[in-house]
């Protein structure tokens, strides 16, 4: 079993109740409220600015030059592509690039990125790159278990479409190798720190999912 797979099935309490949330459920059968959904858009647009800077970082750790090429450019591609399919629906709902840019980080949003830019900043490069692996590989794996049911809502299928395609799969697919050839030159108490990064951060990706769907709000 490679050492992305034992991930993999570490988190499989938490990938199946990501599976459950009505935030999910309700792309599928339509029922997502539009007022969630654009929460979660303009949230997930902020949030993305700071990983690719923790994609930058991996990049300057990476131990491998063709490593580094990848980071950086998929730094490039979360500022770039993902941005695209924001705005794409930030122009339907009136929402500039100013006023996208001025909103709050929402608590679990701020949570998130501050534990991410934490370990980029602070961590080897193996620790890093387990704290990145969820964000692409749930995304992966919810944009194909979606795609198998669609959903009535032209928006809503644009976003699983995005997540489900090809282009997004090959990234995922290079990220997964990168952290397999890594953990196989590392001791045991090494890999163990590269779970429990990937275990926090996948938690972190449900409690994204959980804070768009209630429009999650400071308390004060």
């Amino acid at each position: 079993m490679t050492f992305t797979a034992e991930l993999w099935n570490s988190i499989g309490a938490i990938y199946a109740a990501i599976l459950r949330h009505p935030f999910l459920k309700g792309f599928t059968d339509g029922s997502l409220p539009r007022e969630s959904f654009q929460f979660y858009a303009v949230q997930d647009a902020l949030y993305l600015r700071e990983f690719a800077r923790a994609l930058s970082l991996a990049a300057a750790r990476a131990p491998r030059e063709d490593w580094i090429i990848m980071f950086n450019e998929h730094a490039a591609g979360a500022l770039r592509v993902e941005r695209a399919l924001h705005e794409s629906f930030f122009r339907e709902w009136g929402l500039s690039a100013q006023e996208v840019a001025a909103t709050p980080l929402a608590p679990t949003n701020l949570a998130y990125t501050s534990y991410l830019l934490s370990v980029a900043y602070g961590a080897p490069f193996h620790e890093v790159i387990a704290a990145l692996l969820p964000c692409y590989w749930i995304y992966w794996e919810v944009g194909k278990e979606l795609e198998r049911d669609g959903s009535p809502d032209p928006l809503y299928a644009r976003w699983i479409g995005t997540y489900a395609s090809a282009e997004f799969g090959s990234l995922v697919r290079a990220v997964l190798d990168a952290t397999d050839a890594t953990a196989a030159r590392l001791q045991a108490v090494e890999r163990e720190a590269m779970r429990r990064h990937f275990l926090m951060t996948s938690r972190y990706e449900w409690m994204f999912w959980e804070m768009g769907y209630r429009r999650e709000s400071w308390p004060i």
